[in-house]
């Protein structure tokens, strides 16, 4: 019969595992440590570095007690397994054993210490404070610095990406933040140099046809004392980061940076839609009613010579042009199976009025 402290202790070490490296399911649970301290920790939204102080203190204590907490369980099973056992015949402890408890002991009671330098004139010793300091004017507090970076998390443009299962990254109107469990890594905007030096491809799994790229940016403030840092991004969140922060990302020659399936098949789109005969018009173009952003510039009309004798067959589209080839490109993608390279040769229903087409009856615009 095996031993029961064998297992408890795969049961502690798995339990340690999914408390410091939550899985999805533990985060849609809310048995993570952030949603079980939810009351004390407060709004991350409301008060974003007041928030991640309190939980960079929390994590770091927390971490700190898994050893000891280890002890006391592990005890707890030998006591109840030998309950009905003489007390000399009780297992005795090794002297590794003896060194591993002194070492679990010490961990949390140097942390508390180092808790007490933290805490005085409100935490102003702690690593998050002693970053943003960098950043505030002479003779102000880092809490000046940290009012603005509240303010500008709280409004809805920024960006917020999880990069991992204990790393996020967030970028605001003038910041990029790293949010990792025991700190924050943050950089000013204006005066930041952000490389992308290095990417590397992953497969998801043998069995998927698919691979997943990651890259990894430098984050390189020039301010003095400032400390550089690297995100490390899926590839397809890249263009979402670039979208938001005010400098360019630099790419170094020798980094490939792979796009999304769905640029691939709009860029593809685009260029087979421009060998198709144009649509002359005299009236005035609107702006397309997908993206608000450019003039409409396709017009659907039957082109191909595919003959009309069942449902599927393409039809005549009397739609004025409303759409740009960005968005039509995205509407015809997001309506065919699974298997990327039947694309092209599939067809789709007009957006409106459901006439069916194929990419051959895609015409650009133009205004006579």
């Amino acid at each position: 019969m095996t031993n029961p402290c064998v297992y408890f202790s795969l049961f502690y070490v798995v339990l340690t595992l999914c408390i410091v490296f939550p899985p999805p399911e533990f985060k849609s649970a809310g048995l993570t440590l952030e949603a079980i301290f939810q009351k004390w920790l407060g709004s991350e939204n409301e008060m974003f570095i007041q928030y991640h102080v309190k939980r960079t203190v929390m994590n770091l204590f927390l971490h700190s007690m898994v050893p000891f907490g280890y002890i006391l369980g592990l005890e707890y099973v030998r006591a109840y397994t030998y309950a009905n056992v003489d007390d000399q015949l009780l297992p005795t402890w090794s002297f590794s054993w003896k060194i591993y408890v002194a070492v679990a002991t010490l961990i949390p009671l140097t942390v508390c210490i180092l808790f007490f330098w933290w805490f005085p004139n409100l935490w102003k010793n702690h690593p998050i404070a002693r970053k943003l300091s960098v950043y505030s004017n002479p003779g102000a507090s880092w809490w000046t610095v940290a009012s603005d970076i509240n303010i500008e998390f709280r409004r809805v443009n920024k960006i917020s990406i999880q990069s991992s299962s204990i790393v996020r990254v967030v970028a605001t109107d003038n910041w990029v933040i790293k949010i990792t469990p025991y700190t924050l890594d943050v950089a000013h905007q204006s005066d930041t140099a952000l490389i992308l030096s290095s990417a590397d491809v992953h497969q998801w799994s043998p069995h998927i046809n698919d691979n997943v790229q990651f890259v990894n940016i430098e984050v390189k403030p020039t301010r003095q004392n400032a400390k550089a840092f690297k995100i490390r991004l899926n590839a397809l969140d890249l263009k979402d980061l670039q979208n938001r922060i005010t400098r360019p990302i630099t790419v170094l020659e020798n980094v490939r940076v792979r796009r999304s399936l769905i640029d691939r098949f709009l860029e593809t789109f685009a260029d087979e839609v421009s060998k198709n005969p144009v649509f002359s018009t005299t009236e005035e173009l609107e702006s397309c009613i997908g993206c608000m952003q450019v003039t409409a510039n396709v017009k659907l009309r039957k082109l191909c010579e595919d003959e009309i004798a069942h449902r599927d067959s393409c039809s005549n589209c009397y739609c004025r042009p409303m759409w740009c080839v960005d968005c039509m490109g995205r509407w015809f993608a997001s309506r065919q199976e699974k298997e990327p390279s039947t694309w092209l040769s599939s067809k789709c229903s007009c957006p409106l009025c459901r006439a069916r087409f194929c990419i051959l009856d895609v015409s650009p615009v133009v205004q006579a």
